[in-house]
């Protein structure tokens, strides 16, 4: 019995310390997809609208579609990217355009649907990893991680840094923050609000905000959001979300 006792007690010792092994920043995405839709996002087709266009994103596994169209009285505009090739059909008819132009607009689409879908991107091949640590926002924990990219595979924006902020409780990413280098650069902080899962993928709308100060870093743009450190410039809400299997989509 003092045997089994003794045996029972390491055991639990044991699975204590397994329990207390704190998490990686693979871990801790692997938790925040599955909680936001994990292998749904394999085989969807979502479709939303954002601003004056609609946006369809077609998915099959590792092969993805994704679309742009803006119709209004007399212009139907219809941009088609994948992975290898961006193409604009102009009131039903492809249009040509230069390397430079389809660049600009497929890396438009990308990132509108890369947003939508946060945080399943986050596995990409591409995609650099690190867990910074934890921090407290509005009173709550949440794990710190910053992402890059590598040149290969990583788009034209691979030189950009996010980081993501994972509730402790949820490992939902409640906040993100970017530095962006086109068009003079900047940084971005957004907020996520109006969660809501739609055929079981959880999407949000986001409060888009800047900091004051532009000298200052990314890495620590969570200091400035709670420290009124930052400035609105714009709500980005998704309208009229659709999501069906891929099979089943019209």
């Amino acid at each position: 019995m003092k045997k089994l006792l003794i045996i029972l007690l390491v055991v639990l010792g044991v699975s204590c310390k397994e329990e207390m092994k704190p998490m990686n920043a693979q871990q801790i995405v692997d938790r925040s997809i599955f909680v936001c839709g994990g292998e749904l996002y394999n085989n969807a087709k979502i479709r939303f609208d954002f601003r004056d266009r609609s946006y369809i994103s077609e998915q099959k596994g590792k092969k993805k579609t994704l679309k742009r169209i803006l119709k209004n009285d007399t212009l139907s505009l219809l941009d088609v990217y994948t992975s290898s090739t961006f193409e604009r059909y102009e009131n039903d008819s492809l249009v040509s355009l230069s390397d430079s132009l389809a660049t600009i607009y497929g890396n438009a689409v990308n990132s509108v649907h890369y947003f939508s879908k946060l945080p399943y991107g986050l596995n990409d091949n591409a995609v650099k990893k690190e867990l910074l640590g934890e921090v407290i926002i509005r009173g709550k924990s949440y794990y710190k991680v910053k992402v890059t990219f590598d040149q290969q595979g990583g788009g034209d924006d691979f030189d950009d840094t996010y980081v993501y902020f994972f509730n402790q409780k949820t490992f939902k990413p409640d906040y993100l923050a970017y530095d962006f280098h086109v068009n003079g650069g900047g940084m971005r902080f957004r907020e996520a609000f109006n969660e809501r899962y739609v055929g079981g993928i959880r999407f949000v709308d986001y409060t888009n905000m800047k900091p004051k100060d532009t000298n200052a870093s990314v890495l620590q743009i969570d200091s400035l959001y709670t420290n009124n450190g930052l400035e609105l410039l714009s709500k980005i809400e998704l309208k009229n979300v659709v999501v069906s299997a891929s099979d089943n989509y019209n």
